[in-house]
């Protein structure tokens, strides 16, 4: 595929695709009840952000969100984070997706390696929670207690979300591919009452057993009351050998009537879990009435998802993307789920679930995309995609090429939404727009209520220029707080502390003239594999269990649309980098975090760059490796061993000249 320049023009919706957009309904509507005269996206963004607490309102008003009773005062003050949303304000997310509960299209559609595409009604969906809720409750559940589930992406684990959204309890879930020490690392911190988790799973042809796995959890979790077992790899698995456990199908199967208990706006909906650089993985605090209209807005204006429409998002139940992905069923989709590898029996796989469902929407990963390119698939050749509307990248930077790939060969008429944003407030920051065209390497727009700046080394915002990615105003779905955080510190130091006040994100990004914005990596030392966001402290934890390693660096780079991940150790005497030693760092990897978390590459390094008091040199590095002049990515002043950092010169020349670093 020949090269093309960042910023081409692919694609431009028609005047009937934006006549009929919901973006379009929206922008009519404001003008009818707010006085206003918005024509273009641009203004509608600059309203929506230097009057924060009237487009929020608008956006409560436009979706007709039900509550049982009405807020008191939409944004109780502008500085972050003590600020609160929709004071006085109570409603119940789960009942705002039974709202839109149809009885000609199904709410979920589902199929994995272990199960041909089946179908859930809406009936089927109502009947269940009802069931699991007042099973739940049965437990001694109650309104605010934490329940986990350790599912692959399946519809037990939407139903028990909904059930735990409707009764006001917390959900957070881990997929099983994590190992157990890195769930447990996420779960003890809430101190959870009630497990959900299956028997093992299959991924890629093989099949992994995790009833060993639930025994540990239950040992690790003392709060733990219940564990109740899905039947998954074995159908005929039993309880046996696991104290405290009952099987899904011997829950009460009554016929529940669904009932929803009304909670704060800013009640907590999930836990979801980021990390920094050191120390445990941080659980992150969202509530039930900032996700709401977070979502409303994202799927429904960026995104044009409207009801009926079939939505997708290759995901697991790890990794935020699955509760954007339900969010779907607050606009009455029907939300499709994928349990199993995207590249097995071959890359195909994905396109035929997109052709078996009618899908009308398909969201991936850029990383997906590249790999798609790269092993030259043809889609829209091979398959029957009249449905497909839009299609979503998100997890790193899209490359021009990627989205050339995108028009030449899934379908030359379709949003591609290119989205960015976080774990930290579940949701995209920049993102697509139905009413705006797409040019090539690019992410269209800022979106709605978000005021997302790139600010220089003065921390100025800067136009047409690489600079942090900040927010300076709030959004609903910020964090409320991190679990078990006394006083704040560790959600103050992870986004206000460099700008007081104002959230950083770590991204470098530029915002062009025209309001499109081009993500150009992380600027901290995040390992961010697939989008699913983890600290380099878990993994130096999973690598030094390994006897012959001493000290280890990773970096997360990104590279012509592609995640390269690097690992970089420092051997005990005597030991040597050899293919069964490399063999066995990988093992401890999967073992501890997941598969995806195997670094591309490992190196023998005879020492790890440090600062004088002793901490990993990371963002240098990686600066380093990314062709930034030494001189400029750090300074040998403050390293305890500033020599060390002649190997990452000399490699990025290799790596330069083997082509991995263009």
């Amino acid at each position: 595929m020949a090269a093309i320049q960042e910023g081409t023009v692919l694609w431009e919706p028609s005047d009937a695709l934006v006549d009929h957009s919901t973006m379009y309904a929206y922008m009519q509507w404001l003008n009818a009840h707010h006085d206003l005269s918005v024509d273009t996206y641009a203004q509608l963004w600059q309203w929506s952000v230097e009057h924060i607490a009237d487009f929020w309102r608008s956006i409560w008003d436009f979706f007709e969100v039900e509550a049982t009773q009405p807020a008191t005062e939409v944004l109780s003050s502008h500085t972050m984070p003590d600020h609160h949303w929709f004071v006085g304000a109570e409603l119940n997310y789960a009942q705002q997706v039974f709202r839109h509960a149809a009885s000609d299209q199904p709410a979920i559609l589902f199929q994995s390696e272990l199960q041909p595409l089946v179908a859930m009604s809406w009936a089927e969906l109502a009947q269940q929670v009802g069931s699991i809720a007042a099973a739940l409750r049965a437990m001694g559940v109650q309104r605010g207690d934490r329940v986990v589930g350790y599912l692959p992406n399946i519809p037990a684990a939407v139903v028990a979300f909904l059930a735990c959204a409707g009764i006001g309890a917390v959900w957070s879930s881990c997929s099983p591919d994590f190992g157990s020490p890195s769930v447990i690392d996420r779960f003890m911190q809430i101190e959870p009452k009630v497990l959900f988790a299956v028997d093992g799973y299959k991924y890629g042809g093989k099949s992994f057993e995790r009833r060993s796995v639930i025994a540990e959890l239950q040992q690790a979790l003392p709060t733990l009351e219940q564990t109740i077992l899905i039947p998954y790899l074995d159908p005929a698995a039993t309880v046996a050998g696991l104290p405290n456990t009952r099987l899904w199908s011997e829950l009460p199967a009554v016929e529940a009537p669904l009932t929803f208990e009304p909670v704060p706006f800013e009640h907590p909906l999930w836990v979801l879990y980021s990390s920094g650089t050191t120390g445990l993985p941080k659980p992150i605090v969202q509530g039930q009435g900032g996700i709401l209209l977070e979502h409303l807005k994202s799927l429904s204006l960026h995104l044009d998802l409207k009801p009926g429409n079939r939505f997708f998002w290759f995901t697991t139940t790890g990794w935020m993307m699955w509760n954007f992905l339900v969010g779907g069923l607050l606009l009455g989709c029907t939300v499709l789920l994928y349990d199993g590898s995207p590249a097995w029996p071959d890359m195909h796989v994905l396109w035929e679930f997109a052709a078996q469902t009618k899908m009308t929407f398909f969201g991936t990963s850029a990383g997906y995309i590249t790999s798609c390119m790269q092993n030259e698939l043809e889609p829209a050749r091979r398959f029957d995609l009249h449905a497909l509307r839009g299609v979503g990248s998100t997890g790193s930077p899209l490359s021009p090429e990627g989205f050339q790939w995108v028009y030449n060969h899934v379908r030359s008429d379709l949003l591609l939404a290119s989205i960015s944003g976080g774990t930290d407030v579940c949701t995209a920051f920049v993102g697509g727009c139905p009413i705006l065209p797409v040019h090539a390497g690019e992410i269209q727009c800022r979106c709605l209520g978000v005021k997302a700046e790139a600010f220089d080394a003065e921390g100025q915002p800067v136009i047409d220029e690489v600079g942090e990615l900040v927010i300076t105003e709030p959004m609903p779905s910020m964090p409320l707080f991190f679990w078990n955080d006394p006083g704040n510190q560790r959600y103050i130091e992870s986004y206000f502390s460099l700008y007081p006040g104002i959230w950083r994100h770590g991204d470098w990004v530029k915002i062009t003239m025209r309001g499109s914005v081009v993500i150009y990596g992380r600027s901290d030392s995040t390992i961010n594999r697939m989008g699913v966001r983890m600290g380099t402290s878990e993994i130096y934890r999973a690598v030094q269990t390994v006897p012959e390693v001493a000290q280890s660096l990773v970096l997360d780079l990104q590279v012509q649309g592609k995640d390269y991940m690097p690992l970089f150790v420092v051997l005990r005497e005597d030991a040597v980098l050899d293919a069964d030693l490399k063999t066995r760092i990988k093992a401890a990897i999967r073992q501890a975090l997941s598969p995806r978390h195997i670094p591309d590459e490992i190196f023998a390094i005879p020492e790890v760059p440090r600062t004088l008091s002793g901490k990993i040199l990371e963002v240098p590095v990686k600066k380093i490796l990314m062709g930034i002049p030494v001189e400029k990515a750090a300074n040998p002043d403050s390293m305890s061993n500033p020599q060390s950092l002649h190997y990452f010169v000399d490699l990025a020349a290799r790596l330069n000249q083997a082509g991995k670093m263009e």
